[in-house]
Formats: structure tokens, C-alpha cells, sequence
């Protein structure tokens, strides 16, 4: 399934910024104020959209956006592309990251009328509620009196008003809400925005991964920037930093930046294991969808294992794949790159993606959330992220063969030629030393059934090279496994 990433055109965001969110919990620059993309099961393979959010304009008008629905803008894109190298198969039409999916608007009941219901005849239960209604009363009464002579005897301007006592006022939150949850993890992430030398550029978001100062994100949220553009990752007390990309990994669609004279006090999200991770377990998300950053949602995670590819959809955009988190939790554009949370607030995975529409809802050619959002699942992502620090390249597991694109039930099809006419089987890689061939259909990889090229290249991914896994395929009618190591390959070339 493809799905789209955020990136695409969307109304613009509102003139004013938005409040830091308050929290109780110290920030990593100082205390934080009081208070308070997609794709479906192949086939076909659905398509992603990015969930970043496109900066605002010079002069945006003041007001909310109207009608811009979420994170992911793209429609789904087929899988068609010419059958790309195993190892890199990034197709020419892909769905778009998560940050603006198209969501069709439901229909409303607005307009119906409301008819008084006719009163019911006198029964049995008919004097226990007049009981109740008449103790409510009384206690209303009693209480009203007692608050008005408080007032009375503390205010005489004519106007009454009745405070909270200190203990009711001073609620206590305990360790596994949602609140107290978001009120640890919110300092630690941060709203980033990226400009290219030319002006363009979008806003998502980011979460702090050391005290170092790096800041793991989505790469589709810092593309912008990478070749001389500008980048900052602004905290939830306002404290804004310049920052400079580290590495990036088109593929993953995984990038780290680093913050300039990052402050010393960071506070790193602590780390899951997305491999424990079962479905219906509660989500928490935070980002900035639309630029309305430190905003969190929450919702399940609704299937695992989910394969998409993703993309901006730009001609120039190539695609991402992976083995995805779906959960329910409101992603829009903006919210790439931001932390999905467990409920104990550890980071399972990356928001990236979400499922989006042949068109976009209320005119406009970027839909809001519908439910379907999509993660990096985070064991992926901080191998990629530690990759990227230690070298500044991302390194991929790969088989050494092509396959095709094109939506399938049947599974993966090694194709008869490569990219650029070399040839589908790599000459001493992995799928060569294990006798697979042109032709041959690869129907599982390990436990999990492989339908499509897209969802192999997915699966490969989440593994690392030197991974031993257990390939079956179909030549001429009969199913065959065989053993293999996985090879590899740096560089998003």
C-alpha cells in the first residue's frame, strides 16, 4: 500500500504561533509554562502520503486553515514503476508521506429537525425519577444557599463567583495517563522547520534521541534543507535552535539533525521495543499537525507488520518502504517525524505516513486524518538513526535481486532484467548463492507472506545485513525454501 508523506501543497497556516504547550515537567531549556501516512494491504499496495507540513506563507492570513485535511497529501499511487534493483526499488509513482492524506468527508446529519416526543404516560418508575429530580433539587438549593452566603459575606460588587479549595484545584495525575505521559514526553520534542535556498519548505517534527543534541526525524521532513537550505527545532518553551543535518536515509525515510549550541540539560525520550508491541495497546502521538505544534492525540495501534510505500509526490520523489506501526491516533500533515508513544511513554515508532484519498476532502488537494497513520516501527529506525550519526549514511540489508512493483496477491517477482539493464540476479550476492532466479516468485520471507515487491523490500528492511533468513518461493508450479544471508548496501544511491 502506498501511502503519502507530508509535503504537499495545503492552505496556510495561521498568522499567529501557536502557545507553547504547558507542562509540568522541566524542559530541556528551562521550565515549560503552567498549564494545561499510509497504505493499505496488498494488494493493491496502498499508497503513503508524508505527514509534513508545508511552511507557511510570507504573509498568511490570520485564521485557522480552512478545510485542509491530513497527514498525507498524495493519492495512492499504483505500484508500476520498471522493476528497480532488489536492494533499491524506489518506484516513479509512489503515495505520499504522511503529512497530507486526502480524506473524504462524511456525511452529516446536520438539517434534521427535532420533534418534542409526546409525553409518556404515568407508570411505576414515574415516582422515582420525580423523587430523584425533587432530592436534586434540594441539594442544588442547599448548596446555592451556602455559596451565595460565602460570596455575600466576602464580595459585595454584585458579583458572586465561588473559588475551588486548594486540594480540589491541585489535581494529581497518575503515572499511566495520558496527561502525565504527554507531560514528560512534550519537552523533549520539538516543531522543526526546513527551507531550502530557494524559500520553499514545510514544518514537522522531531524528538530528542541523546544529550548529544541529535534530533531523529523523518527525512522527508528535512529534504528541504539538506543541500545549503536552513533548518531550526523549536521546543515547547519556545527556546529555538539552528540545527544541521547529520544524515539521512531517503529509504527509511529516517534522517538526525543536530542542534547548534544544544543545550546541556536534554532530556532523551527513552527507547521501546516495537517488537513487543500487540494490537489494540493504547498510542499517544505528538507533533504539529497543520503548524499547530505540541499537539498530542491518542488512539491503538490498529494492525503491525502493515507494508508501505511512501512519497512526497514529487516527480523527483523516490519512494519509502517499510514495515509499518498502523495505529488510529490523529496524524496529520506536520506530524511526520514526531514520537508515536506506548502507553509507559516510550517511543515505539516514528509517524510518518497516512492512508489518503483519490482526492482531497473540502477542495483542497491535502486531506486530514481518517484514521489510518502509519510508523516507523522505532527497533528500525534507531538502528538507521545510530547508522546515520556513526557515518552519515544509511546502510540497507538487501538480497541482490530485482523484483517487480506492479500490485500483486501472488508475491514477489524476480524480474528478467534489473535497473538499467544489469542484470536481476546479482552475480555472487545473496539471491544468486542461494540458486534463486529470474522468474522465481518469493511468497514468504521468514514467518511473513510476501504478496508484492514493495511488501519484500519492506521486510528486508527491517533487517540488518548478516541476517540469516528463510526465503520460499515458487518456480514452475512448486514451492521451494532455501536459506540466505542478507548482503549490503550504503548509501541511498
Amino acid at each position: 500500500m502506498s501511502t503519502e508523506n507530508e509535503g504537499n501543497a495545503v492552505p496556510p497556516a495561521p498568522s499567529a504561533p501557536p502557545v507553547p504547550v504547558a507542562s509540568p515537567a522541566a524542559s530541556p531549556q528551562g521550565s515549560a509554562p503552567d498549564g494545561g501516512a499510509p497504505t493499505t494491504p496488498l494488494p493493491p499496495v496502498p499508497q503513503g502520503t508524508p505527514a509534513q507540513y508545508p511552511a507557511p506563507a510570507a504573509q498568511a492570513p490570520a485564521g485557522p486553515p480552512h478545510g485542509t485535511p491530513g497527514p498525507t497529501p498524495d493519492a495512492h499511487q499504483p505500484y508500476g514503476a520498471p522493476a528497480p534493483d532488489g536492494s533499491w526499488p524506489p518506484p516513479t509513482a509512489t503515495p505520499s508521506y504522511g503529512d497530507g492524506g486526502s480524506g473524504a468527508a462524511g456525511a452529516g446529519g446536520w438539517g434534521s429537525s427535532y420533534q418534542q416526543p409526546a409525553p409518556k404516560p404515568g407508570n411505576g418508575r414515574g415516582g422515582l425519577v420525580a423523587a430523584v429530580l425533587v432530592a436534586a433539587l434540594v441539594a442544588g438549593g442547599l448548596g446555592g444557599g451556602i455559596g451565595y452566603t460565602l460570596a455575600k459575606d466576602s464580595d459585595s460588587s454584585g458579583s458572586t463567583t465561588v473559588s475551588a479549595s486548594d486540594g480540589a484545584s491541585q489535581v494529581k495525575r497518575a503515572p499511566g495517563t495520558i496527561a502525565n505521559v504527554a507531560s514528560r514526553a512534550l519537552p523533549s520534542t520539538v516543531t522543526i522547520e526546513a527551507e531550502s535556498t530557494s524559500g520553499e519548505g514545510g514544518t514537522g517534527t522531531g524528538f530528542v534521541f541523546d544529550t548529544q543534541g541529535h534530533i531523529v526525524t523523518n527525512n522527508h521532513v528535512v529534504a528541504d534543507a539538506v543541500d545549503g537550505g536552513k533548518l531550526s527545532a523549536t521546543f515547547p518553551n519556545g527556546r529555538k535552535y539552528d540545527a544541521e543535518v547529520v544524515g539521512h536515509a531517503q529509504g527509511y525515510d529516517v534522517a538526525v539533525i543536530k542542534l547548534k549550541n544544544a543545550p546541556s540539560d536534554l532530556k532523551p525520550l527513552a527507547l521501546g521495543n516495537s517488537d513487543k508491541v500487540a494490537v489494540g495497546d493504547e498510542t499517544i502521538a505528538i507533533g504539529a499537525p497543520f503548524g499547530l505544534s505540541n499537539t498530542v492525540t491518542t488512539g491503538i495501534i490498529s494492525a503491525k507488520n502493515r507494508p508501505v510505500a511512501s512519497s512526497d509526490g514529487s516527480s523527483s520523489s523516490k519512494a519509502s518502504y517499510m514495515s509499518a506501526l498502523q495505529t488510529d491516533a490523529s496524524i496529520n500533515p506536520g506530524n511526520s517525524g514526531g514520537p508515536l508513544l506506548n502507553a509507559s511513554g516510550a517511543v515505539i515508532g516514528i509517524n510518518s505516513a497516512i492512508q489518503s484519498s483519490s482526492s482531497g476532502g473540502f477542495g483542497s488537494g491535502q486531506s486530514g486524518s481518517i484514521g489510518l497513520g502509519f510508523a516507523i516501527p522505532i527497533n528500525q529506525a534507531k538502528y538507521v538513526a545510530q547508522q546515520l550519526i556513526k557515518s552519515g549514511k544509511p546502510v540497507y540489508a538487501k538480497i541482490g535481486a530485482s523484483v517487480s512493483l506492479e500490485d500483486s496477491t501472488a508475491g514477489a517477482k524476480i524480474t528478467d532484467q534489473g535497473a538499467s539493464g544489469s542484470a536481476a540476479v546479482e552475480s555472487g550476492g545473496p539471491a544468486d548463492k542461494a540458486g534463486l532466479k529470474p522468474g522465481d516468485v518469493i511468497t514468504k520471507l521468514d514467518d511473513h507472506v510476501i504478496d508484492s515487491g514493495p511488501t519484500l523490500i519492506g521486510e528486508i528492511w527491517t533487517h540488518k545485513p548478516g541476517d540469516k533468513v528463510t526465503v520460499t518461493y515458487k518456480r514452475g508450479g512448486q514451492e521451494h525454501t532455501v536459506d540466505l544471508t542478507l548482503g549490503s548496501r550504503a548509501g541511498d544511491s
